[in-house]
């Protein structure tokens, strides 16, 4: 179902990084817009949609060298996946899925998005600028409902809140007995510093080994020039628990201006963690286990 009229804008453009990233990188958080003739958004929009269809996308993967990728439901989607189901088909050995869901889904409809690679769902807590819920996104509270179906697909839990909501609800969450992914690098303030009571609490459930993380940096750092703000806390994250961690970049970038280069950021990644091994433990091996890609598509 369209909206009708919605505005859209052309994709960011990206740079082939400095560095090249492991054999088999995976970009751990991405999006996929359109095509719009094809799949509309079916829920009003609060930014313009970017032209980021899987063809635009597989270029960025090029470019950038990552041989795999997860996709993560845009709001404006809401619980329709068709767009990302369409992606994935086009490239099964490269892609994987994170919808979104409400407590009606049929188990039917869940088994089916699971066959098609979406590995887990999406739920949110954050707000709009204006301090809506994001119109098409499903808060933590359905995640209690979903649990014990997601369970027994071997569905993980994406989430994304800021730290102070995810240090209060991740407790009863990791009791749900599946995989909890964090979005964003738990969204922490930076001028909190590593040692801030939210991270800090975050930090120590993923040394637990209880937890994912991903190394999402753009949404945390205002701009480019607000990157080295973010470095302690990124440390504290590849210091404490390595195992635990994935990257991504997080193109196409809405609501973010000017944009990122995707590029820029694979190469950043790679500068702050420093050790090659560590590299291609959270850029390769990290996302094999969580996302369930053989070792044979690491091309």
């Amino acid at each position: 179902m369209s909206v009708g009229a919605f505005l859209t804008v052309p994709p960011p453009p990206v740079s082939r990084p400095a560095h090249p990233l492991p054999r088999g990188a995976c970009d751990a958080h991405s999006h996929v817009f359109g095509p719009f003739a094809q799949f509309p958004p079916v829920e009003r929009s609060v930014y313009a949609l970017p032209e980021a269809g899987p063809e635009i996308h597989a270029a960025l993967r090029r470019t950038i060298g990552v041989a795999r990728g997860v996709l993560t439901q845009p709001a404006p989607y809401a619980h329709d996946p068709g767009a990302m189901l369409a992606a994935i088909a086009g490239a099964p050995q490269a892609l994987r899925g994170v919808a979104v869901a409400d407590g009606r889904i049929g188990d039917a409809t869940l088994e089916r998005w699971r066959a098609a690679g979406i590995v887990g769902l999406r739920f949110t807590e954050m707000r709009t600028p204006s301090g809506e819920i994001y119109p098409g996104s499903v808060g933590f509270a359905v995640l209690h409902a979903l649990a014990p179906r997601m369970r027994q697909l071997g569905m993980h839990a994406q989430l994304w809140a800021k730290a102070p909501d995810l240090a209060e609800h991740l407790p009863a969450l990791l009791r749900l007995g599946i995989p909890v992914v964090v979005d964003h690098m738990g969204c922490p303030e930076p001028a909190e510093g590593p040692d801030g009571a939210a991270f800090a609490r975050i930090v120590d459930l993923l040394a637990d080994g209880s937890l994912w993380l991903k190394l999402v940096l753009c949404r945390v750092a205002a701009d480019a020039a607000d990157y080295a703000r973010v470095r302690p806390l990124h440390d504290r994250l590849v210091e404490r628990a390595p195992s635990r961690l994935v990257w991504g970049s997080d193109w196409p970038y809405v609501r973010l201006q000017p944009a990122p280069d995707a590029g820029r950021l694979a190469d950043l990644v790679q500068e702050w963690i420093g050790d090659a091994e560590l590299i291609r433990r959270i850029l390769v091996v990290n996302p094999g286990e969580l996302y369930g890609f053989k070792e044979e598509q690491q091309a």
